[in-house]
């Protein structure tokens, strides 16, 4: 078959690589859309590709490799041909998951973001690049961040936040030959339509534990509540990147990928508790305390990272969307309000909850 368009995505199968091919694959119909793929994650991928359409499977050539190593992990001669075939490139690759270790945040995020530069300047009919990075390389700012800014004389909590900003600043070192644009969403969820997510952490700990408790018993929250919460569906992330990496005007900029009127943490959390039939307490609990709450039987389980989620409801910011408000315009994309979803994401948490008490598990976390 003849294709209008060769796209590359790193990444898969995790949750936003695999949620990235599913949108390339319904909204550029006429492309061909290779994806890397790590052994380890050989069979999650098959499975996949497995339960897409027979013309969706046409379109979806899977490559074994390794976006962090050495040449992708590929043979010269797959190098060889993808470079001369790939014109879009969606560098979805990276550990976002705050209890990653530095070797691995340094070996993913930094890693992979200098195999693609290189891949990209290989490429001989390379038309964009869209680099998939976090809100969070802003670290411990407070107030209101504009896209342009990267190096605001920030400290970072953890090497994830570290290692993300550092490989974005090689993304922006090569904005000077390479047709490189870079997406910053906020703290990601499930979808909008049908709550689906891989890991219950960030936000999640919190609903789980309200969604976890006796109906009447009144969850505290570890923070006063009165800062925005900043969450995005996962299909509004990839409808914006899809459309953004066409978009020539998108290249050499940022975009932040944001709710523009965030609801604060204890407004989201008051909609958790309504939709899951729970209570929410009026008071809360303050400073290291809130740590406490956290270590309680079976909930240090959930994740590692309490102090990270901390951390996510206490910080008073803001992402400014400037950018992104420009080049969406008249798109049809824009991210839904959170009580227009609410429900979705509810019963998808409270589905898996019920799954796990059946088998017997804590909730599940994934490391990716």
């Amino acid at each position: 078959m003849a294709y209008d368009e060769t796209i590359l995505v790193t990444g898969y199968p995790t949750f936003r690589g695999r949620k990235m091919v599913d949108q390339l694959l319904v909204s550029q119909p006429s492309s061909l859309i290779y994806v890397i793929v790590r052994e380890k994650f050989a069979e999650e991928a098959r499975l996949h590709h497995e339960a897409l359409s027979t013309a969706a499977r046409q379109r979806l050539v899977m490559v074994e490799g390794d976006a962090a190593a050495m040449d992708l992990g590929l043979s010269g001669k797959e190098y060889r041909e993808l470079c001369s075939k790939v014109q879009r490139i969606h560098h979805c690759a990276q550990v976002t998951y705050q209890g990653v270790g530095r070797q691995m945040a340094d070996e993913v995020n930094l890693g992979a973001m200098r195999e693609i530069v290189e891949f990209a300047r290989c490429c001989t009919q390379l038309e964009s690049v869209v680099v998939h990075s976090s809100a969070i390389v802003s670290g411990d700012r407070t107030g209101v961040v504009y896209e342009h800014e990267l190096n605001a004389g920030q400290s970072f909590r953890g090497a994830v936040e570290k290692t993300l900003a550092r490989a974005e600043r090689i993304a922006r070192a090569a904005m000077a030959d390479l047709p490189i644009c870079v997406i910053r969403p906020t703290q990601i969820v499930g979808d909008s339509t049908t709550g689906e997510v891989d890991r219950l952490d960030g936000p999640y700990m919190m609903m789980l534990l309200l969604l976890s408790s006796p109906s009447e018993v009144a969850i505290p929250l570890p923070t006063r509540g009165d800062t925005p919460l900043n969450l995005v569906p996962i299909d509004f992330v990839v409808r914006a990147a899809a459309h953004l990496g066409r978009q020539r005007a998108a290249i050499g900029r940022t975009f932040h990928l944001a709710d523009p009127a965030p609801l604060s943490v204890r407004q989201v959390f008051e909609l958790v508790a309504r939709a899951g039939g729970k209570r929410l307490a009026s008071r809360f609990i303050p400073g290291g305390v809130s740590k406490a709450v956290l270590r309680v039987p079976g909930l240090n389980l959930i994740s590692k990272n309490q102090r990270a989620m901390v951390d996510l409801l206490a910080t008073d910011v803001r992402y400014d969307t400037t950018h992104t408000d420009e080049l969406l315009r008249g798109s049809g994309i824009h991210c839904p309000s959170l009580d227009s979803y609410i429900e979705e994401l509810v019963t998808y948490v409270q589905r898996r909850l019920k799954e796990d008490r059946l088998r017997g598990d804590a909730p599940e976390v994934s490391l990716r």
